[in-house]
């Protein structure tokens, strides 16, 4: 079954998630779900469980045909620098440049409950820090200054006033 996205301003997005204690048929159906919602999305990468509604540290993704799940996951290195315009399935269509961590050391468990690690950069390494910023309720909003905050949301507002809100935006750094 497909969920419905949180879009900003739903406070669901601002709460931490808490972790998942047991795995079990009830974590692998949600997983299920959140792939659905996933796909249903037509231009997301992953999907974490607090953008549905859902607040347990889970994240999915589909990127190059190949499903994942990271349950708990955990950036535990990161190094480096990467400028980069970056989008949110909460935040349609408002892409942001972005400045994070180039390369993570992500550690986390799969749905069988094993211990996995992904050492990654660039675009996978932005998919993790974006996901389990999700499950910190930190948005795309909080990782700007304070004058691309400003535009972001001017931008955010705009685009929620428009006759046609799902028009792609791009907010440059200033």
């Amino acid at each position: 079954m497909a969920y419905e996205i949180r879009t900003y301003g739903d406070p669901v997005l601002k709460s931490q998630a808490a972790q998942v204690t047991e795995i079990n048929g009830k974590i692998a159906r949600l997983v299920d779900d959140m792939f659905i919602t996933l796909h249903e999305s037509d231009s997301g990468l992953a999907l974490a469980a607090p953008q549905i509604g859902v607040q347990k540290q889970i994240v999915v993704w589909d990127i190059d045909d190949e499903q994942r799940t990271i349950i708990n996951p955990q950036i535990v290195e990161s190094d480096g620098e990467w400028l980069y315009s970056e989008g949110c399935l909460s935040i349609p269509e408002l892409y942001v440049d972005i400045l994070r961590p180039n390369r993570v050391l992500v550690r986390g468990l799969d749905i069988d409950g094993n211990e996995i690690e992904f050492e990654v950069n660039e675009l996978m390494g932005r998919m993790f820090q974006h996901e389990i910023d999700h499950l910190n309720g930190v948005l795309m909003f909080d990782r700007m200054s304070p004058d691309q905050r400003k535009l972001a949301l001017a931008e955010w507002r705009q685009m929620q006033e428009s006759a046609d809100p799902l028009q792609p935006r791009h907010v440059p750094l200033p």
